[in-house]
């Protein structure tokens, strides 16, 4: 026992740390998904997440322990976002059709997402800076964190809102699309993509490819024309009504 200690204690200290340990977590996490038939409330991503937090909180491993060796993960997430315009390049002309109701979807759905955040909180009396953070939550969570700190939220804590956001929606976006009677042709793919990636973000988008390629192509469009908006009007609108 006291040399398994030394060994985890010589292990967590390393900067590769991070990096082993996530990798094999999520390998393992998207086998079991794969072996569930894609279940929804299998996602690798919460998995991971989940089996992660709780290993750090049990060993007592700090987090900047950890991300030492996660950084190299996180600096591949900046290419990963880029690679989603090859399935739009590959479908060019029909957004080139498409792109002046794909632009109001895209500002209908942000405005539904940071309205509602809003919403809520003013209807629990959450403190002005957690309402802050809260607003940003449908965007990607390094961008949602930028939009925080510039209302004067807590960047931190608009990341949580963002990565449970995109969870909730990897989740739900199944049952809720089949609720609704969406259809799963092509155009009803694409309808389901769009959404998922304007609500969710990054997560949702990786679990739209994962059931479907037009369903991917357009919640990575989605995600970057969320980015943009929210970005760009988030703060306007803060500044006007402030």
């Amino acid at each position: 026992m006291p040399k398994f200690v030394e060994l985890w204690v010589y292990l967590s200290a390393s900067p590769l740390f991070g990096l082993t340990a996530t990798l094999m977590i999520y390998v393992a996490a998207q086998a079991a998904y794969t072996r569930l038939g894609q279940a929804p409330w299998a996602n690798p991503v919460l998995w991971t997440v989940v089996i992660l937090a709780s290993g750090l909180l049990l060993t007592g491993v700090p987090y900047p322990s950890y991300f030492a060796g996660a950084q190299f993960i996180h600096f591949l997430l900046g290419p990963a976002v880029v690679a989603l315009g090859w399935p739009l390049w590959l479908r060019r002309d029909e957004l080139r059709q498409r792109w002046g109701r794909l632009l109001l979807a895209a500002l209908a759905g942000g405005v539904a997402a940071g309205g509602s955040a809003l919403l809520l909180a003013w209807a629990f009396g959450l403190p002005p800076e957690v309402s802050l953070s809260l607003a940003p939550k449908s965007v990607t969570a390094p961008v949602a964190m930028g939009i925080a700190e510039q209302l004067g939220g807590i960047p931190a804590l608009a990341a949580v809102f963002s990565v449970i956001t995109g969870l909730v929606g990897a989740l739900c976006g199944k049952y809720l699309f089949g609720a609704l009677r969406i259809p799963t042709d092509s155009a009803g793919w694409a309808a389901r993509g769009f959404a998922l990636g304007t609500a969710s973000h990054g997560i949702g988008a990786a679990r739209a490819m994962q059931v479907n390629a037009d369903a991917g192509a357009y919640a990575g469009l989605a995600l970057g024309l969320q980015v943009v908006l929210a970005s760009l009007l988030i703060p306007l609108a803060f500044r006007l009504f402030h």
